[in-house]
This record gives C-alpha cells, sequence and structure tokens, in this order.
C-alpha cells in the first residue's frame, strides 16, 4: 500500500474510530489528543443525531471509518479478500446515493426536525393551521371522525414540504391561480396551501384567468367546473390553456369525483378531478414541491 494512503488511512481511523471505542480508564499526557478529538466527535455525533438526515451521514462516516481501519491492514490481503472490499468502496456511495434521493423525492418533510427551522414554533404552526384548515375543508362535505383519518391529514401535510415565503426571482413556482365564480367556498383549502407557503391569484371567470395567464407564470392551476358562462366552462379554459402551449398542471376541483370525470379531464390535458379537498392538497402540493 502506497504509504501516503496509509497515513490518510490512519488519520482517519484515528479522527472517527479510535474515540468510540476508548476504554474508560485515566488518561496519561499522550493520550489528550485522542481526549480532545473523542470529545469533538461526540459534539459533532450529538449534533448530527437530531434529525433523520444527520443520522444518515453519521451513519456514512462512521461506516467509511470502519473500511479505512480495514483499508490501513490491506496489505496483507490476497487478491480474493481485497475484491469485496473495492467493490463496497466503489458501490457504497452509489447505494447511499441513491437512496439520498430516493428520501428527497417521496419523504422530504420527514427529513428534518422542528429545531431545523428558524423557528420551531413557527414550524409547528405551519403543520397544525395545515391539519385544521384541510379538516374544515373536509367537514363541508363529510367531517373526519376517526383518528386514523386525522392521522392521515398529518401525514399528507407533512410530505408537503414548506416553503420560503420571502420573494424569490422564480416566486411564480409556489403560486397557483385558482379559477372560481365563488372564491369564498374554498377558503380553508386556500389556508391549508398557504400554510405551506403556496400563494394564489383569483380569477372569477375562464376570460380574467386567461388575461392574467398571458402576463403571468404560475406553478399549477385549479378551476372549478361550472360558472356563469356555462356548466362545462373548466373544460373551455382547459382547452383553451392548452391550445396556446401553455403546459401548466391543471387540476379541476368540482362536485365529482366520478372515474369517467377523471378520464375526460385527462384527455383534454388535465392532472387531476376531485372534489375532496385532501386528494386536491396532495395532488397539487406533489405537483408544485415535486417539481421544485
Amino acid at each position: 500500500m502506497d504509504s501516503r494512503n496509509s497515513e490518510c488511512s490512519f488519520e482517519l481511523v484515528r479522527k472517527v474510530v479510535v474515540p468510540l471505542s476508548l476504554p474508560k480508564f485515566p488518561i496519561s499526557s499522550t493520550e489528550d489528543g485522542a481526549l480532545s478529538d473523542t470529545k469533538d466527535f461526540g459534539e459533532t455525533a450529538k449534533g448530527l443525531a437530531r434529525n433523520p438526515l444527520g443520522i444518515i451521514a453519521l451513519f456514512i462516516v462512521l461506516v467509511y471509518g470502519f473500511a479505512c481501519l480495514v483499508t490501513a491492514f490491506s496489505s496483507s490481503f490476497t487478491a480474493e479478500q481485497k475484491t469485496p472490499l473495492i467493490y463496497f468502496l466503489v458501490g457504497f456511495p452509489v447505494l447511499v446515493l441513491s437512496v439520498f434521493c430516493w428520501l428527497v423525492s417521496k419523504h422530504s418533510g420527514k427529513l428534518f426536525a422542528p429545531e431545523d427551522f428558524k423557528n420551531e414554533e413557527n414550524y409547528m404552526k405551519m403543520q397544525m393551521s395545515a391539519v385544521a384548515s384541510l379538516t374544515l375543508a373536509s367537514a363541508k362535505s363529510q367531517p373526519p371522525t376517526t383518528s386514523l383519518e386525522v392521522e392521515h391529514l398529518v401525514e399528507m401535510v407533512q410530505h408537503a414540504k414548506p416553503t420560503a415565503t420571502s420573494p424569490a426571482p422564480d416566486g411564480w413556482r409556489r403560486q397557483v391561480l385558482w379559477v372560481d365564480d365563488r372564491p369564498d367556498n374554498n377558503i380553508h383549502e386556500r389556508s391549508a396551501f398557504e400554510s405551506v407557503g403556496i400563494t394564489f391569484t383569483l380569477a372569477e371567470s375562464t376570460n380574467e384567468a386567461l388575461r392574467i395567464l398571458s402576463t403571468r407564470k404560475f406553478a399549477a392551476i385549479i378551476s372549478d367546473m361550472g360558472r356563469r358562462e356555462g356548466p362545462r366552462e373548466g373544460y373551455v379554459l382547459l382547452d383553451a390553456v392548452r391550445s396556446g402551449g401553455d403546459q401548466t398542471p391543471f387540476f379541476f376541483y368540482a362536485s365529482s369525483n366520478a372515474p369517467q370525470h377523471k378520464r375526460e379531464t385527462a384527455e383534454h390535458g388535465g392532472q387531476g378531478c376531485t372534489n375532496n379537498p385532501q386528494e386536491l392538497f396532495q395532488s397539487v402540493t406533489r405537483a408544485i414541491l415535486g417539481a421544485n
């Protein structure tokens, strides 16, 4: 083994692995450096263990620390014994990256602890506000009466990653155009979205919506179906948007949740049709925050 690699391996082992296995007996003056490293590593580990993302990082450090310990003594290994070690050192980062990408895309809301946010109290208020708003919105048709339904709401909100509320150059990525001639009917639904950092521009007619879309860009569009202009005005708006080449995700929030209406929405180029506020929240946040 190259002497320089050996020195690097021993140094990493000394700083990471050795502190974990130091025996608890009086420390001599020659062991002061190890004691200092132990304390530093302990503080770092304590900080990392506060949230799932930090635990993953700590696990990676420990695994590679022990791998370096083995590598340091690999000069006596045969070629057959070195092969699994080489495969591990090469494949482990790829595995970690794959798992990390999956976690970020599917469970991003669970990777952080409340204290990771600037204000832990605001984080908890956001979670509770979104759950309460969805509960009130659902109560218009059928209130959740079981603890399992409430737990489902909480889990749904946790999957919706909070976004910053400060202005940004690409602020349209968290803005939604909601088209409904009776906007007061959707107050609780909008409140739930706003709790996770999504803002709204309201329009009460197809013409008003198209006028707004001609000058602004949105992350998604939510529309009702029947309006003063006609009983299928939602499709009129969707067809006009798609004919102009605009592929903004389009969702209907109407009185129907029938499979045939979902199929018809897809045929017109829409992404979803529902009368369930929970399904709407999940679909829209996945489309917006997942794309970001």
